[in-house]
């Protein structure tokens, strides 16, 4: 039976579960929302965990009640060790999944297969080959259209993250839920949300609400089916009746779900982040390779989480730039 201890568990009495280990912050594309234009200042790669430190945080955190992790960046398949990386986690009883942008994914097919990855979120914000380009500032629309075909038709559980924007891509919102008409994916329309460099504002986000405004304006109500939550999901799911696949709405800015959060962030450098929207970093790595406990550094961390979004309890908090503009750019944290 899997050790128990309060080490993962907060002052609010939430239990964490879910490790999301960053592997590099380098990837193969641009996203405007993600890295900033002028790129980001990237940590040598002296100061990056090798497999082996990565391996060691990770079953120490499974020791201590860790049942899921998954693997994000920049873009976690271009690291060499990748497969190294993934037979050491595969030896942990743990589910294990990842986040990839779908480049260069099928290239990995037998090898997720080998290593009981069954399921991986792709990131795909437009359906039009040109806004693609525009978003990512690379052209490989058709390749990573190609490789998610090719996961579901391999039988990978596929989800679809696609981050709205106004002025950009609200408009494809029935687009993207018509794409689950005829192949059994999930769409997950997530909230544009603050992060250093990406240039947040307010106005360009696509709240829950207008999401599902566009939803009912296009389908029958009769016809949209609210599904069940998963416990400690970040997602509102739904489907249309009769389609084979499902959308969900992930509101980190409008209806935060912090209230069953259950999710830890372990960077590349080897520093955690109890929440996704806070400042504050928790260097393990160091410690680590000093030979020193980092059990202490987890639990002081994980004590300190606040309830709401890192402190930031209101939307007129989240407005402030000095409240989240000392946050890390997206893919320095791991999508």
């Amino acid at each position: 039976m899997k050790k128990q201890t309060p080490i993962l568990t907060d002052s609010f009495g939430r239990e964490h579960t879910y490790l999301r280990i960053s592997l590099i912050e380098r990837c193969n594309l641009r996203c405007t929302y993600c890295m900033p234009e002028e790129g980001v200042q990237l940590s040598p790669r002296s100061h990056l965990m090798t497999y082996e430190e990565i391996y060691t945080i990770a079953k120490l955190f499974v020791d201590h009640g860790v049942t899921k992790i998954r693997l994000t960046g920049g873009e976690p398949l271009i690291r060499k060790d990748i497969p190294i990386i993934l037979e050491k986690l595969a030896s942990l009883p743990v589910e294990l999944t990842m986040t990839t942008n779908a480049v260069i994914i099928d290239q990995f097919v037998e090898v997720f297969k080998q290593y009981g990855i069954s399921s991986l979120n792709v990131s795909l914000d437009s359906l039009d080959p040109a806004k693609f380009k525009e978003v990512t500032r690379r052209d490989e629309f058709e390749r990573v259209y190609r490789n998610i075909l090719l996961l579901v038709k391999e039988g990978f559980i596929v989800k679809i993250n696609a981050v709205l924007m106004k002025g950009f891509n609200e408009n494809e919102i029935v687009d993207f839920i018509e794409l689950t008409k005829d192949l059994p994916v999930s769409v997950r329309f997530i909230e544009f949300m603050p992060f250093d460099g990406n240039k947040w504002d307010m106005k360009k986000m696509v709240s829950y609400a207008e999401v599902m405004q566009e939803v009912e304006n296009a389908f029958p109500a009769e016809s949209i089916v609210r599904l069940q939550d998963a416990p400690n999901d970040t997602s509102k799911n739904y489907k249309i009746q009769s389609y084979q696949g499902s959308f969900a709405v992930i509101s980190s800015v409008t209806n935060p779900f912090c209230d069953s959060c259950n999710r830890l962030r372990l960077t590349a450098n080897g520093r955690l982040k109890n929440c996704l929207f806070s400042s504050s970093e928790s260097d393990l790595l160091s410690k680590l390779r000093k030979g020193e406990p980092i059990e202490p550094i987890i639990q002081k961390a994980v004590a300190a989480k606040f309830a709401v979004r890192g402190g930031m309890d209101t939307l007129e908090k989240l407005k402030r730039p000095d409240l989240h503009s000392q946050n890390r750019s997206m893919i320095r944290i791991g999508g």
